[in-house]
């Protein structure tokens, strides 16, 4: 597979029970390890967990397609380098209304240590966005605790960073509203 999850359907939760929902939790804990050096499977492992108590056809289906796409990819990993510069650069986005059960939006972002990828999130929102720009903030908000907190450690650690931190998003609402302060 050339990607872990459909990106064009949403899974609801309808289809048959599984007749065994522990091997079904057993194969979801199993791949969850591998989110810690394979970041592109922690959209898809956090979908997974939500069906952990009541899992149905469809979800088993989606645990196939994420070991066929890791079949597919064993030789792509995570490579940690030494970069030049200490700069902190965040890339965030949310989905607004994206859960077709609750409405509620998924905020991801990432955030990189020069060139090394630090730290990364995909999770819902604790509460519906009005507007995709609402959603988008949230997110941008999100990002940029963990950036001011990254600053700080790097502080304590006594490195000092060479500029400020920058953080890219794809919403136009987000970026017409300060111009000058994203990119």
């Amino acid at each position: 597979m050339s990607t872990p999850i459909d990106s064009r359907g949403k899974l609801f939760a309808d289809g048959t029970a599984i007749d065994d929902a522990s091997s079904y939790r057993s194969l979801t804990g199993a791949l969850m390890y591998l989110t810690i050096m394979h970041l592109d499977l922690a959209f898809v492992m956090q979908q997974a967990c939500l069906h952990m108590y009541d899992p149905r056809a469809p979800h088993m289906t989606m645990l196939k397609r994420i070991l066929r796409y890791v079949q597919g990819t064993k030789s792509h990993d995570l490579h940690l380098r030494v970069s030049p510069t200490l700069d902190i650069t965040a890339y965030f986005d949310a989905d607004w209304a994206g859960c077709p059960k609750t409405q509620r939006s998924t905020l991801r972002f990432c955030i990189f240590l020069g060139e090394s990828l630090v730290s990364w999130s995909s999770k819902h929102q604790p509460m519906v966005s009005c507007s995709s720009t609402e959603a988008e903030y949230r997110a941008i908000a999100n990002a940029a605790v963990k950036c001011i907190w990254l600053c700080q450690l790097l502080g304590k650690l006594h490195c000092h960073l060479n500029k400020a931190t920058v953080a890219y998003c794809d919403n136009i609402s987000v970026v017409a509203e300060h111009p000058s302060d994203m990119t």
